[in-house]
């Protein structure tokens, strides 16, 4: 068991629109501002999608890069950018996030219902992401939406050689609809199955809305990591909007303090995942 945690904030995400939720960040000034104030409530890393001119989902590589930039220069946070996009961005777009140069990005382990749509994420994709990033010294955190994709996982390291860094790095991504629920046992379930990967691996969970506290309460127990933020779940509570990112953050990093493993800074995050210091 690992003595901190890692806390990941995903703030933005590209399914809430800006007009229903107010308080979602998707102008670079109020990213920087909401990585700011998450960073001084203990996330390390920042796990970033972005928004145009109109508040819609973007992968506009001169936006992708100004704001790989902006984050680096206000904080010390590992930049993670999402190589998922929108459900709907093309495969060549989502390889062409790695040009902005961040510290980290997505890499999801295959295709997966998404409510109403379909995330899909072939296998030539999945290698083609993944052995670019080991050319680029891009850490890849491995989104996990469904048990068998540790198994693709296993398969990808297997024929493809160990990430950048060396370090194997997963995050279970549960209780979407069409994935696997978000409930402890299924969490326990991957856990147990993380066994048959690389000594070492580590793992983040993430539960969408309602499940967000049994799987932040969860993977604490077993030993395991957070993210948290408004990509994520836009209630606090039942009933009880989201104020701010920084609220979520400071509720995982209170529990993480309760379990006697408190939030992990920027820089022993990077010895954990093994990404250079700046």
């Amino acid at each position: 068991m690992t003595n901190g945690t890692l806390i990941t904030v995903a703030p933005t995400g590209a399914e809430s629109a800006k007009a229903d939720v107010p308080a979602l960040p998707v102008t670079l000034d109020e990213l920087v501002a909401t990585a700011k104030e998450c960073e001084a409530v203990g996330a390390s890393v920042i796990h970033v999608h972005i928004r145009d001119d109109d508040a819609q989902p973007s992968l506009d590589p001169v936006r992708l890069r100004e704001t790989v930039a902006a984050l680096r220069s206000s904080t010390d946070l590992i930049v993670q950018l999402s190589s998922g996009g929108s459900v709907h961005d093309p495969e060549s777009a989502r390889l062409a996030v790695l040009d902005a140069g961040p510290d980290m990005a997505s890499c999801t382990m295959g295709t997966v219902n998404f409510g109403d749509d379909v995330f899909m994420n072939r296998w030539e994709f999945i290698v083609g992401l993944h052995t670019r990033m080991q050319e680029r010294g891009v850490v890849p955190e491995y989104e996990i939406f469904d048990l068998g994709q540790l198994w693709a996982l296993q398969r990808l390291l297997d024929k493809h050689g160990l990430p950048a860094g060396g370090h194997v790095h997963v995050d279970f991504v549960m209780g979407v609809p069409g994935g696997m629920p978000g409930t402890p046992a299924a969490l326990v379930a991957c856990q147990q199955a993380l066994r048959e990967l690389p000594d070492g691996t580590t793992f983040s969970a993430t539960g969408i809305g309602r499940f967000t506290l049994p799987v932040l309460l969860t993977s604490l127990g077993a030993g395991g990591h957070l993210r948290v933020g408004m990509e994520d779940t836009v209630t606090y509570a039942k009933g009880q909007p989201v104020e701010s990112n920084a609220q979520l953050v400071a509720r995982a990093s209170a529990f993480a303090r309760l379990a006697q493993r408190p939030p992990l800074t920027p820089g022993e995050a990077r010895n954990l995942l093994g990404i250079p210091p700046r």
